[in-house]
């Protein structure tokens, strides 16, 4: 039987926005309270009046190791207790090394690496003292298949895999579930860079997902039995061929 999300609080982080607006209005949409984690406190706002009551907005800067420390304290004191955790904020670079900028490089890693293991770091003792809790990771495709194009945000997904996985053993023992959901190209913000002709023309063959097809797929996770993890769940459009 799946799990009712019926006075479940979730925190989803970049929530802004895109992929994790999304899930956060799918999640209501299920029952749940939706703590919204960004640092663009204008979005914050309208998604806030967008959602409604059982939203709640919470400017953290994820980038900022005090301001994730006082994150989960905020999440306790607006919402009482913390069921779910989305780890969804994250960065895109593609192109070839050769002419790559390294502080973008940094900028993406510390957001993509640094700031996930740290903000799910910060959620752990109040879930296992609850020895119940739900962890969801926005991974990518890339964290699976190398993809020539983008070797350091594959590189950086790669290492989001390998902890959600190590991390999923280590949790299990207190009744934590932890799982990546791993999506192709989704229309977000993260692909603002492409050229306006190749997003047209990939929307037009098939080859990008809306972020509501990544929400559903969180979605079915979380609400599966509690003696049932999805380790993985990879989507991708049709005409993808990775």
């Amino acid at each position: 039987m799946a799990q009712d999300l019926v006075g479940k609080v979730a925190a989803i982080t970049g929530a802004a926005s895109g992929i994790g607006l999304e899930c956060a209005r799918t999640l209501i949409g299920a029952g749940a309270r939706v703590v919204l984690i960004d640092r663009a406190e204008e979005a914050l706002s309208s998604a806030r009046a967008e959602l409604g009551d059982q939203a709640i907005p919470l400017r953290i800067d994820l980038t900022d190791p005090p301001s994730v420390e006082a994150m989960m304290p905020q999440v306790l004191e607006k919402a009482g207790q913390l069921d779910i955790f989305h780890a969804n904020a994250g960065a895109y670079v593609g192109g070839e090394v050769l002419g790559g900028d390294p502080d973008a490089w940094d900028r993406m890693l510390n957001l993509n690496i640094n700031a996930l293991f740290r903000s799910i770091h910060a959620v752990l003792p109040h879930m296992v003292e609850r020895k119940s809790g739900d962890i969801i990771v926005t991974s990518s495709i890339a964290g699976l298949v190398p993809v020539v194009w983008e070797p350091i945000y594959t590189a950086s997904k790669h290492a989001v895999q390998a902890f959600v996985h190590t991390l999923r053993r280590q949790v299990a023992k207190h009744g934590l579930r932890v799982g990546a959901v791993a999506p192709g190209p989704v229309v977000t913000a993260l692909i603002k860079d492409w050229p306006k002709q190749k997003i047209e023309e990939e929307m037009a063959a098939g080859g990008l997902m809306q972020p509501v097809e990544v929400a559903q797929a969180v979605l079915f996770m979380l609400t599966r039995p509690r003696n049932v993890t999805i380790r993985d769940l990879v989507i991708l459009p049709q005409s993808n061929d990775l």
